[in-house]
């Protein structure tokens, strides 16, 4: 009988890139909070949304869960060596503020803030008009 070969899986280690400086993007919506954190060049190292740590439905849009998904992804970037950021935030959500507060607890140092959501110059074209 032949004997059973094990194979031996090899596991991919997470390669830790040492970067010093990044960015931070927080896109809040009336729905969620999308935490992105990247190199200089935009390259993703970390990212986090209130729907990704387990909350559902209307607990996703707070402020609190904007505070633990901006802290989970600093926290994950902070292995890759990340200690000064640029923060960028996006839209008209509840997690503004608190996410640049959470962002201030895990001993991070914010150089800047920036407000970089849409604004319409002169919105749409409005109807014609009625005529009766």
């Amino acid at each position: 009988m032949a004997t059973a070969v094990k194979k031996s899986t090899v596991k991919k280690r997470k390669d830790l890139k040492r970067i010093e400086k990044g960015q931070v993007h927080v896109h809040t919506t009336h729905n969620n909070t999308i935490v992105t954190v990247t190199d200089m060049q935009g390259n993703t190292i970390s990212w986090a949304s209130a729907g990704v740590i387990g909350y559902k439905g209307a607990r996703k849009e707070t402020a609190f869960a904007a505070t633990q998904a901006t802290e989970k992804a600093v926290n994950d970037a902070k292995a890759h060596g990340i200690r000064r950021v640029e923060v960028y935030v996006k839209g008209t959500g509840q997690g503004r503020e608190p996410s640049i507060r959470a962002i201030q607890s895990c001993e991070v140092d914010i150089t800047m803030i920036k407000d970089v959501s849409p604004i319409p110059h002169n919105g749409c074209r409005p109807p014609k008009r009625r005529r009766v």
